[in-house]
């Protein structure tokens, strides 16, 4: 195992500190933010992310989709456009947690950015977007950040200038290397739009019957074509993406005590239950029964964020 990375962002770290109270994802004063943190490694496991930004202060990720390994630690900051299934490996110990912040990506909030810039404020970028990426901390970023994280010291700050935060650190990653793939998100245009209008009726309806060829008319393509462009963006065929997806809304309701195993696999879309087990197996290594006995709600990382779709 490599050394954990040692902070760079120490202004961020003394910030956000005494903000943590408990490991995993926790919620703020801000609707749109969330702090990470964890006292111990947390082995690479399937998870989802909501669109957002990941900042790390502390500690270190790898993030693993398909053949790619996407790092992120103090130095760069995660840019996560689209919901993409990927596995990922925490670096942390207690002497040295891993702190981080998420800033959820508001779609309506980042169509006003683009719209108030300009087109002409941005670098152009011709090769298709990366939905998912880790790009260096610029001093505008990082600026950014820091006085969003001060405003969550004093809930008036937050309540009265949380939205002008978020805003600010969102409006830098405009201007990133990932921008590209952030204004994607809002002009209906092209192939990868297209798969994005197709991933939001997947979220929405994954307890459905979706084949792909009722995909592939959603997004007004060929099977084939849609196909190709759906792997090259998620790095899964639809089916499988369909599946990790039901997978991970799974293991998020075995956190409640109400729904046994067979509820919850009715809930997400199966209508076997031993097919259900024998995926849930597959894909986390420990079949749902003995997940739920092992932790009564799902470990740091095993989810998305607490805003997850």
């Amino acid at each position: 195992m490599m050394p954990i990375t040692t902070a760079t962002f120490p202004d961020l770290v003394e910030l956000l500190h005494p903000l943590v109270t408990e490991d995993g994802f926790s919620a703020t004063t801000i609707p749109q933010v969330s702090l990470i943190a964890t006292h111990q490694p947390v082995a690479r496991t399937p998870l989802m992310y909501d669109p957002s930004l990941t900042i790390v202060a502390q500690g270190r990720k790898i993030g693993y989709l398909g053949e790619r390994e996407i790092h992120y630690n103090p130095g760069h900051y995660l840019v996560q456009t689209l919901p993409l299934p990927f596995e990922c490996e925490t670096f942390a110990s207690p002497d040295a947690p891993l702190l981080a912040i998420s800033v959820h990506i508001d779609a309506a909030m980042l169509g006003e950015l683009v719209m108030e810039a300009g087109s002409t404020s941005f670098a152009t970028h011709e090769a298709d977007p990366l939905p998912m990426a880790s790009v260096a901390m610029t001093p505008g970023i990082r600026e950014a950040v820091t006085r969003l994280v001060r405003a969550l010291h004093d809930r008036v700050d937050a309540q009265v200038m949380g939205q002008a935060r978020v805003r600010d650190v969102i409006f830098e990653a405009l201007k990133g290397e990932q921008g590209p793939a952030l204004r994607a998100l809002i002009q209906n245009r092209g192939n990868y739009s297209r798969i994005v209008q197709v991933l939001s009726q997947m979220h929405a309806n994954f307890d459905h019957d979706l084949g792909v060829d009722t995909l592939a008319r959603e997004a007004n393509m060929s099977v084939s074509s849609f196909h190709h462009h759906f792997k090259r963006i998620t790095h899964a065929s639809p089916l499988q993406y369909l599946k990790r997806l039901r997978l991970i809304k799974a293991r998020l309701l075995l956190g409640h005590d109400d729904l046994n195993v067979n509820q919850i696999a009715a809930t997400v879309g199966y209508r076997s239950v031993p097919q259900f087990s024998r995926d849930y197996k597959r894909y986390f290594g420990v079949s749902p029964v003995k997940d739920r006995q092992a932790s009564p709600s799902p470990p740091i990382d095993y989810a998305a964020t607490p805003r997850a779709s």
